[in-house]
């Protein structure tokens, strides 16, 4: 039987997000940082962060599988322990090791973690809450993940300013060792599936079935997904290195702390997608799936005020301020259109597949950003003194992306509602 909002159930797995995802805030705050200060190139930063994701689209289809053949509550309480011991071992080598290759590794492993945990958390949705309460429930989840991230980065960069690293990773591996415990106690509603098949042959099938449901039974889904990789290539691996790089490197303010700063921007970008959850949970009944192509288009024309400033404007004050704006309305408009998209897709989706359509969706949609962010922190080399080229090209070809989803979702509610009137007819 499916809980409430305020079940004992759903409440665990809120908490434990909040601590779980505050820990995963500050890592990855902290230590792509300490690489860009070790090294000060945007090239290094951007390849060893796209490296990163690597594991995360690897794992992330296994992720889901598993989380529709094993309990999700025994994955994240697994996985948790996991990134907890992670961090106990980097701190034993971290001395001794080369620290561009420890970082790189360590953030390959972190981010193949969370892909392989976040199908367990998005899957458990649908079977903890009522189908009338799941765009609700995305939206609560997506609003402590921004409040994670608006909180950790911030935490993170006056910490990391004053104490540096290691007090940064004890402090996560306590975050990820109390979410684990936490955890233990969820009572997640589930139903062993036939796995009398060998490994990879159980592999081949349920990616293929996800495959044919996303291609065949629900196209449109297929569709917002090419868009969304379009999106990930272009714009959010281009906020992704823009927003440290010109921040710690190019923008020139004065003695103020740039790393703390840094950590600001952050916490703003954060801030942009804890009030779009929160609106999302708000307004869930005004916002139909049908609005998520005008929220993406609101997204990408946050972009041009950034690179005008970038052009006209010299003072490094002035476009911080201006960068920090941008990403706070980029990130809520992108976050209302996320939540409309997931809640989307775990109604539609039956409970035997979510899990897998949830990780294939979200494997493929980040296959982009490693790509993205490569070539981002190229451009941004290449154009010094010209950052404001990079920021308009993001922009330009993303607003044409943006127009496609809108016509794409223009195109679905046409066919939605001659089938509602099909179907009265035929009640008739």
């Amino acid at each position: 039987m499916k809980s409430t909002l305020v079940s004992k159930d759903f409440m665990l797995v809120v908490i434990g997000q909040i601590i779980s995802l505050f820990g995963n805030a500050a890592l990855r705050f902290a230590l792509p940082l300490y690489l860009l200060n070790l090294t000060g190139s945007s090239a290094v930063y951007g390849t060893v962060t796209a490296c990163a994701f690597i594991p995360a689209i690897l794992l992330s289809p296994i992720g889901g599988i598993v989380a529709d053949r094993v309990n999700k509550r025994n994955i994240m309480v697994l996985l948790d322990f996991a990134t907890a011991l992670l961090l106990v071992l980097f701190l034993g080598i971290v001395d001794v090791w080369n620290p561009v290759v420890l970082i790189a590794l360590t953030l390959m492993i972190l981010y193949g973690i969370a892909g392989a945990y976040q199908p367990s958390v998005q899957a458990s949705i649908p079977a903890l809450v009522h189908e009338d309460e799941v765009m609700v429930a995305n939206a609560i989840i997506n609003t402590i993940s921004f409040f994670s991230s608006l909180v950790g980065p911030v935490v993170g960069g006056i910490l990391y300013s004053v104490y540096g690293l290691k007090l940064i990773l004890w402090m996560c591996m306590a975050c990820f060792v109390i979410s684990a415990i936490m955890e233990v106690f969820i009572n997640i509603p589930f139903e062993r599936q036939d796995s009398r098949m060998g490994l990879w042959k159980t592999v081949r099938e349920d990616l293929l079935t996800s495959f044919h449901f996303i291609k065949k039974d629900k196209p449109i889904i297929g569709k917002v997904l090419v868009m969304t990789c379009g999106i990930n290539l272009f714009l959010a691996s281009m906020v992704m290195v823009a927003l440290p790089y010109l921040i710690t490197e190019v923008l020139d303010l004065g003695t103020l702390p740039v790393n703390s700063l840094y950590g600001f921007a952050e916490g703003a970008l954060a801030a942009g997608g804890l009030v779009g959850g929160i609106c999302a949970g708000i307004f869930a009944k005004k916002l139909p799936v049908q609005t998520a192509g005008t929220m993406l288009v609101c997204c990408v024309c946050c972009v041009f005020p950034l690179s005008v400033f970038l052009l006209v404007c010299s003072s490094g004050l002035v476009n911080y301020f201006v960068l920090t704006g941008c990403c706070f309305f980029i990130m809520m408009f992108s976050t209302i259109c996320t939540v409309q998209m997931m809640s989307f897709v775990q109604k539609e989706t039956p409970s035997h597949l979510v899990g897998k359509v949830v990780a294939l969706i979200m494997t493929l949609s980040m296959c982009a950003q490693p790509l993205g962010m490569a070539l981002y922190g190229i451009l941004f080399e290449a154009c010094q003194g010209i950052e404001f080229i990079v920021c308009l090209m993001a922009g330009a070809i993303s607003l044409v992306i943006a127009l496609k989803t809108c016509t794409i979702f223009h195109r679905f509610e046409e066919d939605l509602g001659v089938f509602i009137q099909g179907e009265q007819r035929e009640n008739f």
